[in-house]
């Protein structure tokens, strides 16, 4: 089979970890499997370079930017193909400009166009491991250009569609989904699979696993994606094998290959979040598009929106959601147009955290958000906003209620280890 793997940049930190990384690369191609691997800058070196940039200049050339950042996957592709080579595997490095991986001409946040396989492919076919710097294509103007932070994960899963790969192996520093963060709920538990539209919710809010726009590539483009730990001893991995999942990691693929589903998958937490509320405004037609048609023109995303009911028919309270690192620029943008709006007052708060429940199951499950608010209710904890998708129901409540309130919602729906 023709495999796709990926190692985040925990698993390729020094030479010691892209050698243990190789080692699971050689497995794959001692059982017979073609092989095309993408990989990360070392963990923390996309940083640096970053801090270089801003040093050099507060408001650098973004097309100079990606030719600094993007040289921390050329490093790491050059050093995974020698050591591979070092242990008898036949491999080179490829950046994406020589793919070609072609992207639109969005620097720092570009999007994929197209990726141009034919001489990867006969590399790959002709027996040779291909390593593929991560998170880099070329734009139309001939720029090297880079997909944003995360973006190795959108590398892999496209080359992965690209290339008709039967899968795209995610290695990183845990061994699978897991019902919600084990660190804060000690009875999480792995998750065999989940279908790309869990994971979707679940990367969206909070879930920090796999970079959102890769689950979304991989659910249009059908890409079946194993998550998988780095640090599993490379010699008593199973290789992987065509048509099933293996044991261990977690299967992120079309709700038709679930065994079953599940009322509710997994918990999931956002601490990024801050709240919004616009005080005494008019309750008449176009007050709200007052309000966030000035925020969208500053491109600041609004998730939550909760509006008061207006006893006199008068004046109103409006609240909202924004991502915390938004916010000042958020009341700034409502201060400069409090003469359009017309609102009393105007509130900010940060110490807030959105928390999640998530499941395919609850399309034809009713009361869950009946259990999920009775349950917060028992507790004392307060819902301040509320959020909904056919999978999912998100509430916002004061962040020192966070591991709670997770605890709570994930005995209550059985998620916790029998």
């Amino acid at each position: 089979m023709l495999l796709v793997m990926k190692f985040g940049g925990t698993s390729v930190a020094d030479i010691a970890r892209i050698r243990n990384s190789a080692l699971h690369v050689k497995r794959e191609v001692e059982a017979g499997n073609r092989v095309a691997v993408v990989v990360s800058a070392m963990a923390g070196h996309t940083n640096q370079l970053v801090g270089w940039c801003k040093e050099a200049h507060e408001l650098y050339d973004l097309r100079e930017y990606d030719a600094v950042v993007s040289s921390g996957e050329q490093v790491t592709a050059g050093l995974m193909a020698i050591i591979l080579q070092s242990i008898g595997v036949k491999a080179r490095s490829w950046q994406g400009w020589q793919i070609p991986l072609v992207t639109d001409g969005s620097h720092s946040v570009a999007r994929i166009d197209r990726v141009e396989t034919a001489d990867l492919l006969a590399s790959v076919e002709g027996g040779e491991v291909a390593v593929v710097a991560g998170f880099q294509g070329i734009a139309p103007s001939g720029r090297i250009t880079t997909l944003g932070r995360g973006g190795s994960d959108t590398s892999a899963v496209a080359l992965a569609a690209a290339l008709k790969a039967e899968r795209c192996d995610i290695y990183t520093d845990v061994d699978g989904v897991y019902t919600t963060d084990p660190r804060l709920v000690p009875e999480a538990r792995r998750l065999p699979r989940i279908s790309y539209e869990e994971m979707l919710e679940m990367a969206s809010l909070g879930a920090k696993v796999l970079q959102t726009r890769s689950v979304e590539l991989a659910m249009a483009q059908g890409v079946r994606v194993q998550v998988r730990s780095s640090f599993d001893n490379p010699e008593t991995c199973e290789p992987a094998r065509s048509g099933i999942s293996e044991m261990c990691g977690t299967l992120v693929c079309d709700e038709t290959e679930m065994l079953e589903h599940h009322v509710v998958s997994g918990i999931a937490y956002a601490k990024d979040e801050a709240k919004v509320t616009v005080l005494s405004i008019e309750d008449k037609p176009g007050v709200a598009a007052s309000i966030f048609v000035p925020l969208s023109e500053a491109n600041i995303n609004v998730d939550m929106i909760v509006q008061n009911i207006s006893e006199d028919g008068r004046k109103t309270d409006l609240t909202f959601t924004v991502a915390a690192a938004e916010l000042p620029r958020a009341l700034q943008v409502l201060r400069d147009n409090q003469d359009t709006i017309r609102y009393r007052d105007l509130r900010g708060d940060t110490d807030m955290v959105k928390v999640s429940v998530i499941g395919v199951g609850m399309r034809s499950h009713a009361g869950v958000a009946a259990e999920m608010f009775q349950a917060l209710a028992g507790k004392g904890i307060n819902i301040q906003a509320i959020s909904t998708s056919e999978i999912k129901i998100s509430v916002l409540i004061g962040a020192a209620h966070t591991e709670e309130a997770v605890n709570t919602l994930h005995s209550l729906f059985g998620l916790d280890r029998t």
